[in-house]
């Protein structure tokens, strides 16, 4: 009852046993190094050739949906946090961004795997699966669903509250696996990158995997409005208001909220504070995996 996006280039090649057995498998905590980590509304691309980057990484996903598209030609992958801010434009950059990799491919396919969201009362994950189907069905190119374990299918109930069983994936870049993960390291710039989310961000693409780096910004937004009252607010306000699923966010959502906006009122004008040269934060890893900071200019 969920695939009514009457499909054309969407070919159905997912089972139900497959997001069975996705849901059954104990989630890993995958260390920073070889990671990529994605944040909301960004994504990243890259292949198995790329020598610093192995894993690409997302959690901390309730309504939300979390998007790897592969070409089985190539091997290039991206990982996308999708919320439903503009799902048809995201699902264009998504797909160009993987077939830039894979032009010169002469086999292979596109595979699709999209795993995320749960029964919620709103019915938001409901509605971004049926937004990301029709978008991925209303593209040129045909593209196989092979993992979809979302919403309903990605759905516990405990006490009459639902809850997702994955709220993150980890994507082997190599080998192609996917598995449920969690991350202790979310960086490099955490706050950094949520003010850019709680800003009202477009989706942004933060890796260049021929030169291996990432690139942070620049960013620039506005002051926050009423920052100081927000930073004023109980957990439970902060729940309330700030949160698609308040009954089912991960228990550090509000200090990661409180840390983003202490971010934002330390940093109301990031062309000051942040991005005075109007030049991204460039990383790369280093000899033992982790992200260094390429130039001098620390905040």
């Amino acid at each position: 009852k969920m695939l009514d996006c009457g499909s054309r280039r969407v070919k159905l090649t997912f089972s139900e046993e497959k997001a069975k057995l996705l849901r059954s498998r104990p989630t890993q905590i995958v260390e920073p190094k070889g990671l990529l980590y994605v944040q909301q509304r960004e994504f990243a691309v890259t292949t198995p050739k790329d020598g610093s980057v192995s894993i690409l990484g997302s959690d901390d996903a309730t309504t939300c949906h979390l998007v790897v598209l592969r070409h089985t030609g190539s091997g290039a992958t991206c990982l996308t946090h999708c919320d439903g801010s503009d799902t048809e434009a995201e699902v264009s950059l998504i797909m160009s961004s993987v077939k830039s990799f894979s032009n010169s491919a002469d086999y292979g396919r596109l595979e699709l795997h999209l795993v995320g969201g749960f029964n919620d009362d709103r019915q938001l994950s409901q509605k971004l699966t049926n937004q990301l189907l029709r978008a991925f069905d209303l593209q040129p190119d045909e593209v196989h669903l092979v993992t979809f374990c979302v919403t309903e299918l990605n759905d516990r109930e405990e006490k009459d509250i639902h809850f997702p069983i994955i709220y993150g994936i980890a994507v082997n870049v190599k080998t192609a696996e996917i598995f449920p993960a969690t991350f202790p390291e979310k960086g490099p710039d955490e706050d950094l990158r949520s003010a850019h989310i709680l800003t009202g961000a477009r989706l942004t693409n933060i890796y260049d995997a021929k030169k291996e780096q990432l690139h942070i910004g620049p960013y620039f937004w506005r002051p926050f409005p009423h920052v100081d009252f927000w930073l004023e607010q109980d957990d439970q306000q902060i729940l309330q208001n700030l949160s698609t699923s308040p009954l089912a966010e991960p228990p550090h959502f509000v200090s990661h909220i409180r840390s983003t906006l202490t971010f934002l009122k330390e940093h109301p004008f990031p062309s000051r504070s942040l991005f005075p040269d109007r030049k991204p934060r460039v990383y790369r890893k280093n000899q033992d995996g982790l992200w260094e900071q390429v130039c001098s200019d620390k905040i």
